[in-house]
């Protein structure tokens, strides 16, 4: 049976769940039988645990990080956006629309003074001013724009780190 268990809307945990989450977090790629080693566990115990963390939501996939340097988007920015009419149907088609723009690497329907984060990657300045202009001003929703430059980014220490 899988120690992974729903406990109302949260899966209970234990330590070689933890252990195994943190292995595939640090390296994605590390295959069964490594992450089974790295935690002194049978290939077979870790397959059925990670088997388990899927099947209860807690892992949801597998993801590539990009150079976004190398790929030739070297300016990083988070275009704040405010909208002047918050309907549900304007806010629904924004968002949508928002997650299609090209160069935008998350959209973030947040609370306060802004309704949209956007943290997207361009080419160039003029590439920056044109994303704003030709994909998200033009929107009827929105009143006003901030961008702001991002000067570095650091992953931080995450949810596991708080499991313990």
């Amino acid at each position: 049976m899988p120690k992974a268990q729903p406990s109302g809307d949260r899966v209970v945990l234990d330590d070689v769940d933890r252990g195994i989450l943190r292995a595939l977090a640090g390296d994605g790629r590390l295959t069964n039988s490594a992450v089974a080693a790295r935690l002194g566990i049978a290939e077979s115990t870790c397959a059925y645990r990670l088997r388990a963390l899927r099947d209860a939501g807690v892992v949801t996939g597998t993801t590539v990080q990009l150079s976004l340097e190398a790929l030739g988007y070297p300016i990083q920015a988070v275009v704040r956006v405010r909208l002047g009419n918050h309907g549900k149907e304007h806010v629904t088609r924004l968002f949508a629309d928002l997650v299609q723009v090209p160069g935008v690497l998350r959209a973030l329907h947040v609370a306060g003074e802004d309704d949209f984060h956007l943290h997207v990657a361009v080419e160039s300045a003029q590439a920056l001013r044109d994303l704003v202009l030709e994909h998200v001003t033009v929107h009827p929703a929105v009143r006003q724009t901030q961008t702001q430059l991002v000067f570095e980014a650091r992953d931080g220490r995450g949810v596991l780190a708080a499991l313990d």
